[in-house]
């Protein structure tokens, strides 16, 4: 997405998404140390040690693994979550070898509080296809495992109460999900709104130049004409006639107005002006483009700015552009911490779709991105 101005934001959906897994990892990790906890203040016949130290081992295990993990990176969410279903399954499963037959027939086991945590961690990481047949195996595992350990136990009231949590978490997430969507959508169009305001801009700025220049030179040749100047043809006069009539049918014959020129160099300045929070050293050489051509540019380089802003951990850019074998390239680098492109989010659309897709969908124009410990360089390119 592209950040401009007093509109400069993150993803929507990238900001659920990690609110989401760092909200799971929390919880996950504060009900797997209380269960471990309860597990063994609540051992009581017919409570196997056998069965009920390795269960806590491996749950405890878990649990730490789950915090280290998904506080780390947002893509393992998917291979954690079903991780922890399985962990799950396993301890519902072995219910009659690790909970007290007092705490199964009051359905206030602790196995019952870890069900359904794992129902709902599995509800808001995953979309609907994966998050319910998750769920209802956690639910249907549980249940398996109550009537192994309590066959006159009643369960049937307990598996409506986590069909209906799998169901309102389900929905929410949903609509949660929907709206962040819609509002990456809005943001998106707003920005792109922007830079092409500024696009106008400056095109506008650049025809009144001309017709500036047209104005002053024709009143020029009139005037030297009415003052008898040239008192027999001039050659000099007809050079600077022919001229401004040459640019007045430039004016008249201006292309549509998303290929009529832009001065690049002029568009990038004013974007590096608007990167907030950081200092934009700039290295621009004079250059004319299409307005869709200058348009995209401007894009990739807002997005790339902001990324630094945001992830770099650094308050200095460089943004250079040049002409190298025929081509247009601008650069964008910092020296912050870079990244690993192979591990990049699969929600980081503003990498993905403002800067490589923006560029490489522009005929004849491209983008890649080198990063490492050294720092990041963006490079964009447009060969007219």
């Amino acid at each position: 997405m592209t950040h401009l101005g007093s509109t400069r934001y993150d993803s929507a959906t990238r900001q659920v998404e990690s609110a989401i897994t760092r909200t799971a990892a929390g919880v996950r990790g504060v009900t797997g140390l209380v269960v471990v906890v309860a597990a063994t203040l609540g051992a009581a016949a017919p409570v196997s040690a056998l069965w009920l130290v390795p269960m806590l081992a491996l749950e405890l295990g878990w649990t730490i693994l789950y915090l280290r993990l998904a506080w780390r990176r947002l893509p393992l969410r998917g291979r954690l979550v079903a991780g922890d279903v399985a962990t799950t399954v396993v301890l519902c499963l072995a219910q009659r070898h690790l909970v007290a037959t007092e705490a199964l027939e009051g359905g206030a086991s602790w196995i019952a509080g870890l069900v359904t945590v794992s129902i709902v961690v599995a509800g808001v990481s995953w979309t609907p296809k994966v998050a319910i047949p998750a769920a209802v195996t956690v639910a249907g595992a549980y249940l398996v495992g109550m009537r192994l350990a309590a066959p006159a136990q009643d369960v049937y009231g307990t598996l409506v109460i986590h069909l209906v949590q799998i169901a309102s978490v389900v929905l929410l997430m949903t609509l949660l999900r929907r709206s962040a969507a819609s509002a990456d959508a809005f943001l998106g169009r707003s920005a792109r709104v922007q830079i092409e305001l500024m696009v106008e801009r400056l095109r506008r700025e650049d025809e009144l130049r001309q017709v500036s220049s047209v104005h002053e030179t024709s009143l020029h040749t009139l005037t030297m004409v009415g003052l008898g100047t040239y008192d027999g043809p001039s050659a000099t006069l007809r050079a600077q006639v022919a001229t401004d009539l040459s640019a007045l049918e430039r004016l008249r014959d201006r292309p549509r107005a998303d290929s009529a020129p832009i001065a690049l160099d002029a568009l990038l300045e004013e974007v590096a002006g608007r990167a907030k929070g950081l200092e934009v050293r700039r290295s621009l050489i004079p250059a004319t483009v299409p307005g869709e051509v200058a348009e995209r540019f401007a894009r990739a380089v807002t997005e790339a700015l902001a990324n630094i802003a945001r992830h770099a951990g650094v308050r200095e850019a460089e943004l250079v552009s040049c002409r190298r074998a025929g081509e247009i390239r601008v650069e964008v680098a910092d020296e912050g911490g870079g990244f690993d492109q192979d591990r990049l989010p699969a929600d980081r659309f503003g990498v993905r779709g403002s800067i490589l897709d923006t560029m490489r969908s522009l005929p004849n124009g491209g983008a890649e991105i080198s990063s490492g410990c050294r720092g990041t360089r963006v490079s964009l390119w447009w060969r007219p």
